[in-house]
């Protein structure tokens, strides 16, 4: 039996989009996994996050979702970091599935990072100088101290490998999956409006979607605009076609998957990029940018689109709600390739050849 820690000591619930998505399924598929006993260790603000595996409350720890939370986070978890790690004393391998390895295991035990993407090394230019001199630590640091690396997709590998100079060897990509017991596909007819799920993020490009859409409703004057996820005050005044949901729940989420006209996802930068996939689960057409990893993702399944082009982007939405049906069709196929339980499987093997 291997024992492993998952340390997740700067979980901030409800603000980490996908790599929370991630984290939480890895939880709940390792509570499966023959011959893996996992640990989770999580801050006080995290209680009850992970699913059917052993859960340990780190109460001196508080994240947020700033770098300077983050920040005290990691202080907190360092200043505690000998007891938290005689709490961890079991486990042979100590993974951290938020990137960040605090406290830093012990030199008996394996050190497995996740590291999602290298973003802040492709575009500098939409993070501060502080959030860069933090993922240059925490990140680029940690990533070539690891004795493992697990990420997402063959893309982000690769640039890994360009950027860091890591080995390709000591790499290991886990594409993340979708559960097809909670999405239900329509078939049916769909509502008029376009769906955007994403955190109001500079890479995001919520602003050419927005102008983009303008160009749609010269086409079809009706259709609107549906806008979800945090942070999405950010983005200022918009037009009266736009619905800025904010956070929804995963219930209102997957209804609006299934009823939605157009999956966009106009995206700059992906290290993975789940909504496709949820969207193709649930039988929704999807136009995506051809930006990072949503090509891999994608496939056939999708309309892809130059994201800096917001003619482009328009056109790819255009071409996606004339082609619902055979897009609904390829979508079904390509979603097939992506579940937890690979997911599950590729980090089992990195425990076992570590521990």
């Amino acid at each position: 039996m291997i024992d492993v820690a998952l340390s997740m000591l700067t979980l901030v619930p409800g603000g980490m989009g996908g790599s929370e998505t991630y984290a939480r399924e890895l939880t709940r598929q390792l509570a499966t996994a023959n011959g893996v006993r996992a640990t989770a260790y999580v801050p006080s603000s995290a209680r009850g996050f992970s699913q059917g595996i052993d859960e340990r409350v780190i109460g001196e720890t508080r994240g947020g979702g700033s770098t300077a939370a983050r920040l005290r986070a990691v202080a907190s978890s360092t200043i505690f970091g000998p007891a938290i790690r005689r709490q961890m004393a079991s486990a042979q391998v100590v993974h951290f599935p938020f990137t960040v390895p605090v406290p830093r295991p012990k030199r008996s035990q394996a050190f497995v990072q996740t590291l999602l993407d290298v973003q802040h090394l492709d575009l500098p230019h939409l993070f501060s100088r502080a959030e860069l001199i933090y993922r240059q630590h925490f990140y680029e640091g940690a990533a070539r101290r690891a004795d493992a690396v697990i990420t997402i997709s063959e893309f982000a590998k690769k640039r890994m490998v360009e950027l860091l100079g890591l080995s390709s060897e000591k790499i290991y990509v886990a594409h993340l999956g979708v559960d097809p017991t909670e999405f239900v596909p329509n078939s049916g007819p769909r509502d008029n409006f376009v769906l955007y799920p994403a955190r109001g993020w500079p890479h995001k490009n919520h602003a050419r979607l927005i102008e983009a859409m303008s160009m749609v409703r010269n086409q079809i004057p009706n259709i609107r605009l549906v806008l979800t996820g945090g942070g999405l005050e950010s983005l200022g005044a918009l037009p009266d076609w736009v619905d800025r949901k904010g956070l929804v729940s995963y219930d209102e989420l997957k209804a609006l998957y299934r009823s939605a006209g157009v999956l966009a996802f106009p995206s700059l930068y992906e290290g993975f990029g789940l909504p496709p996939l949820e969207a193709m689960a649930s039988g929704c057409p999807v136009a995506a940018s051809n930006a990072g990893s949503i090509p891999e993702v994608c496939g056939d399944a999708a309309v892809l689109f130059d994201a800096l082009n917001p003619q482009a982007i328009a056109s790819g939405i255009l071409e996606a709600l004339v082609r619902n049906v055979d897009l609904a069709s390829r979508g079904a196929r390509q979603v097939q390739n992506f579940t937890w339980e690979r997911c599950r499987d590729v980090h089992i093997v990195v425990y076992r050849s570590m521990a």
